[in-house]
């Protein structure tokens, strides 16, 4: 992801000599296209993240568009104030990237875990905030996100990706991206968790239960439109992210379910529970450990799925004539 990224802005940079790129001295082996091309315009701020968002909030205040490139906990975590103050409360259009999503750098320990990442950049008024699936999402998006007039996070996936699709369709900042249809139980995954989210879909499969499959790139603003527009038939959904269940997708769409969808669903979201991981492992290892693989969720969900078609079964029978559920 972060080639297709670095890439755009290699050529964005070609045409707009006003584009900008800090580091927070990371990306060597990829940044060095941007670097040999337009030495004036790349800054390595060294590691001294709080500067690196000072040097950018500057820059943008002066008219150029900027871009800060680091590791998620040193792109908005570390320099929180400075992100909060020098670019939000002024609205400054500066784009911060953070590589490595979710447990991407498993293995560097838990100072490069980004697991609160998507919590705290939706806290903040008026950032935009993508998690983009797939290569395909990042080419698409770039350039919308390029044109936004305000800040906007974006958190790269470091790993490589098992859903990639090539539809004609351009994807659209703050739109889902339906890659499986099905009109009562849908999965929706964000950043990696599209990854596990494809497995759990595959897993319910070789079991007889065939659910949708939605991708959802933009988590903040939430594409509420996509949802109220399948609430007559929508029976569950269920979120899945690499990262922690408190403030991310799952929380920001169980908020909209609860505060704006007419008829009453079932609704669960899956991600890293609310503890630090004291070990060190390689992503897959902590995926595990999190609970997070396919055949896991799968079973938890075929478990709710059961649960309610009995609970609706026995509801039915005793107000009337049984109701035959056939898909839940």
């Amino acid at each position: 992801m972060r080639n297709i990224f670095l890439n755009y802005l290699t050529e964005q940079a070609a045409i707009d000599p006003n584009l900008y790129l800090i580091v927070g001295d990371v990306g060597y082996s990829v940044i060095e296209k941007f670097q040999e091309r337009f030495p004036q315009r790349m800054i390595n701020a060294g590691v001294a993240e709080q500067n690196m968002i000072g040097m950018a909030a500057g820059l943008a205040m002066a008219g150029k568009n900027v871009y800060v490139y680091s590791i998620v906990p040193f792109a908005c975590m570390r320099n929180f104030e400075q992100i909060r103050i020098d670019i939000c409360y002024q609205n400054l259009p500066v784009k911060i990237v953070g590589n490595g999503g979710g447990f991407s750098y498993a293995q560097a320990g838990v100072t490069h875990h980004a697991l609160e990442d998507v919590a705290i950049m939706r806290a903040l008024p008026g950032m935009t905030v993508v998690s983009p699936g797939s290569k395909k999402e990042v080419g698409d998006l770039m350039p919308q996100i390029n044109a936004l007039q305000g800040p906007a996070y974006l958190r790269l996936a470091n790993n490589e990706e098992l859903v990639t699709y090539e539809d004609q369709t351009t994807c659209k900042l703050g739109k889902a991206i339906e890659l499986i249809t099905h009109d009562e139980v849908i999965i929706v995954g964000t950043g990696n968790g599209l990854d596990l989210a494809w497995e759990t879909c595959k897993a319910l499969e070789t079991i007889g239960i065939p659910v949708g499959l939605v991708s959802m790139p933009t988590i903040k603003p939430l594409d509420s439109k996509f949802f109220l527009a399948r609430h007559k038939n929508l029976k569950a959904v269920f979120t899945i992210e690499e990262h922690s269940v408190i403030g991310g997708l799952g929380e920001a769409t169980a908020r909209f379910v609860a505060e704006t969808m007419p008829n009453k669903i079932i609704f669960k979201s899956f991600g890293v529970q609310d503890f630090y991981y004291h070990t060190v492992g390689s992503r897959a290892y902590l995926k595990k450990h999190a609970g997070l693989e396919g055949e896991q969720i799968a079973t938890q969900i075929k478990k709710l799925l059961v649960d309610y078609a009995s609970s609706t079964v026995m509801q039915s029978s005793n107000t009337g004539p049984a109701i035959t559920h056939n898909h839940i």
